[in-house]
């Protein structure tokens, strides 16, 4: 089937052979970029358009764009359209494949395929990204953001630009307060939260403060962020691991620790919440011995299958820090965090601050605390747990269905999910052929603090690829899995 349709008063013709259109559609634009016809920055016409000109069907015509922008042959911008991506001359970068088996797309000449884009982080030479920690930052609510900024500088006072109290602004810490307690069930006050840049920096003051304290041992989950033992360390602590069966941390193994840091409402990264017994033991265990307990509530507001379990913080509000952030809710590049700590830590907790960075960005603490007291967070969040719950049931269904011996664990919550490898499959070896088919994927042991059996499984974060890439990313996910060359 042979077409010839026109952009910009220029006609360019497109050898659509064979039945599948979308394939052969997706094949003629990548050879119509990388032969020269279409030049980096020509904008393509609309889905609708394109689809009339060949007599094909728009969706099909939406498809093909969406592959090709995920492989960075082309970009789309809302209010500009779809454009021919810019690429530099010599420059690494990697159109890709495309999305159907079989297909090899030729590179631009003198390219390598490890990069897509000249001067972009060396993991962007993956072009489809499911490693967690990260929501889909592409869907950050950039309007209401700004109509928040702009009424948050409209109302602040002057004196809120200068040097600011190392808590944090009081109108964020205001609005956290109320958030908090009517979001997440957390017993506070403005006075006792302390806005840090991340969870990391709120972390390594803690210990800071612990140590300082007299604590030496820090007991932690023994799968968490790779962070905390180094963070620990840094601060004189010893870190403890404590194993994690299918009701969460075993607390009985806490002993004579200064202080825990759990992840008690969805557990990162094996996914279980913690137990009801196990958390009314832990709790037990920091008041009848004074000691601290660290609740990284970091994905607290994403629960699918049923209501958010309500935060730890609650139970004993004089011996947790509650941790919160907007790395998950909003974006990381943010470097917003909370801690609602005790009474008797806010004023060490304030000193470490004052040695190590006095405040954080006021303009974004003010922006955030118009955004809550406007009801624009709570709505993001609302919008997007049902967007994540929606990619979790569509993952969950393509494994299901293309992989079946791969088995997801967890509860339905937050944004990633542990899948457990079929039999047979090591997984740095999945991981090497992810990265072969441009799939970035991390693996369970990147996660683990000491060395124990070795479970043979992925953690996904399905939030992380914009839409239009999340189905091909998905795809070469479940092609792994099967084991398809």
């Amino acid at each position: 089937m042979q077409r010839t349709w026109a952009i910009s008063g220029v006609d360019l013709h497109l050898d659509l052979e064979g039945t599948r259109v979308r394939a052969a559609l997706e094949a003629g634009l990548r050879d119509a970029v990388s032969s020269g016809r279409l030049v980096p920055g020509t904008r393509l016409p609309s889905s609708r358009g394109l689809a009339a000109d060949l007599g094909i069907a728009r969706n099909t015509v939406a498809e093909a764009y969406g592959q090709l922008v995920a492989e960075g042959w082309l970009t789309a911008r809302q209010g500009s359209g779809t454009r021919v991506a810019a690429r530099v001359d010599g420059s690494d970068a990697d159109p890709g494949r495309s999305g159907d088996r079989g297909h090899t797309a030729r590179h631009l000449p003198g390219t390598n395929p490890a990069s897509v884009f000249a001067g972009e982080p060396p993991e962007a030479r993956d072009r489809y990204d499911l490693r967690p920690g990260s929501p889909d930052v592409s869907a950050f609510p950039r309007s209401a953001w700004l109509r928040a900024a702009r009424a948050a500088l409209a109302q602040a006072p002057f004196a809120a630009l200068d040097y600011s109290d190392p808590r944090g602004r009081p109108e964020l810490r205001d609005a956290l307060a109320a958030y908090l307690a009517r979001a997440r069930g957390v017993r506070t006050n403005p006075d006792r939260i302390v806005v840090c840049s991340g969870f990391t920096h709120g972390f390594a003051l803690l210990c800071q403060v612990l140590r300082e304290g007299g604590a030496r041992t820090l007991a932690i989950e023994e799968h968490g962020l790779p962070s905390l033992p180094a963070a620990a360390a840094a601060a004189g602590l010893q870190a403890r691991c404590l194993a994690i069966d299918e009701d969460g941390a075993v607390v009985d193994e806490l002993g004579d620790a200064g202080a825990v840091v759990l992840t008690p409402a969805h557990q990162f990264p094996l996914g279980m919440p913690l137990a009801p017994r196990r958390r009314a033991a832990v709790v037990e265990w920091a008041t009848s011995g004074e000691r601290l307990i660290i609740e990284d509530d970091y994905d607290g507001e994403f629960r699918y299958d049923r209501h958010p379990v309500g935060a730890l913080q609650a139970h004993a509000p004089d011996r947790v820090v509650y941790a919160g952030t907007a790395s998950k809710t909003l974006a990381p590049g943010l470097r917003l965090a909370w801690l609602v700590v005790p009474p008797a830590l806010v004023e060490p907790l304030v000193a470490a601050r004052m040695l190590a960075e006095r405040h954080t960005g006021v303009i974004d603490q003010l922006t955030l605390a118009e955004l809550i007291r406007s009801g624009a967070y709570d709505r993001h969040i609302r919008r997007f747990r049902l967007a994540y719950r929606r990619r979790r049931d569509r993952l969950v269904a393509q494994l299901h269905r293309r992989a079946p011996r791969a088995r997801v664990s967890g509860i339905a919550a937050g944004l990633h999910a542990l899948v457990d490898l079929p039999p047979g499959l090591v997984e740095d070896e999945v991981i090497a052929r992810a990265r072969d088919r441009g799939l970035a994927v991390s693996g369970l042991a990147s996660f683990g603090h000491r060395r124990t059996r070795r479970r043979e499984a992925l953690v996904v974060g399905y939030a992380k690829p914009p839409e239009h890439a999340f189905t091909g990313a998905v795809a070469r996910l479940t092609a792994v899995l099967a084991d398809e060359s």
